[in-house]
């Protein structure tokens, strides 16, 4: 069984038609890409799959059960979490609130623990603490804990999205341009980073990128969307030499 299936998923926009009978499926572990031009209706997949959105028709099934309608937070709950690609941090807040923020779907202290400082309240919250500070030394930031995230450089403040991500312990996690904006060398290193928390954690990642390199060195299976629909679905070798791909998307780029 898949760990996530999407069949026959369409979306409307009033009258706009964004998705049409979008179909999918990801296995565990896997890792799969999403590519396609601006306006193509990536994002608005990644928002339907995590509830920010209810389809207009068809099903998104994971683990066995259709979690079209639930909220976005019982989605979460369930094992799917995503970064976005316009990042949504909390100005005021440091590295380290930010995961450990992440963590809080799973407090069992209760009200009354939350207000006199129970053994139990301290003993799980220095469970989250310690738990956040790995997610940042794997990826990378841990020097920035106590930094707020403003005063991280763009990059690092990506590497943060994906480590709150993570704190959700996810058995999906979604990837929205996650190199977007960055240097060549920035997004290198981002590809490593990837690969490494893959290798690390074993979930199956679904990633909507631009950036063509991300794509191919990181995913085993290929989605192309164009206006809505999926024009091609193969490894990177077969997506990089579709004609139906290079005339939508790529044009004349040749990717090595």
């Amino acid at each position: 069984m898949a760990l996530l299936e999407v069949e026959g998923m369409t979306h409307y926009f009033g009258g706009l038609r964004a998705v049409h009978n979008y179909n999918l499926q990801i296995q565990r572990g896997e890792i799969r890409g999403l590519i396609g031009p601006n306006g193509a209706g990536k994002t608005t997949i990644f928002n339907l799959i995590t509830g920010i959105y209810r389809p207009t028709r068809g099903r998104i099934v994971f683990e066995g059960e259709d979690i079209v309608g639930l909220p976005p937070h019982r989605i979460a709950a369930r094992g799917i979490a995503r970064t976005f690609q316009n990042m949504l941090l909390w100005r005021h807040m440091t590295v380290l609130e930010h995961v450990k923020v992440a963590h809080y779907a799973r407090i069992d202290y209760g009200l009354v623990g939350a207000f006199l400082g129970t053994p139990r309240r301290r003993r799980q919250e220095a469970e989250f603490e310690e738990r956040s500070y790995e997610l940042l030394r794997m990826m990378g930031v841990e020097r920035f804990a106590n930094k707020v995230i403003t005063e991280l450089p763009y990059g690092a403040q990506r590497r943060v999205e994906i480590a709150r991500a993570l704190a959700t312990e996810p058995k999906l996690l979604l990837l929205d341009e996650p190199a977007a904006g960055m240097t060549p060398e920035e997004m290198i290193e981002m590809v490593d980073t990837i690969r490494r928390i893959h290798s690390m954690l074993g979930m199956a990642i679904f990633l909507i990128e631009h950036r063509m390199r991300v794509v191919m060195d990181l995913c085993e299976t290929i989605q192309t969307l164009n206006f809505g629909e999926v024009i091609a679905e193969g490894t990177p070798d077969e997506i990089r030499n579709d004609p139906v791909v290079i005339e939508a998307y790529l044009g004349k780029e040749v990717v090595t």
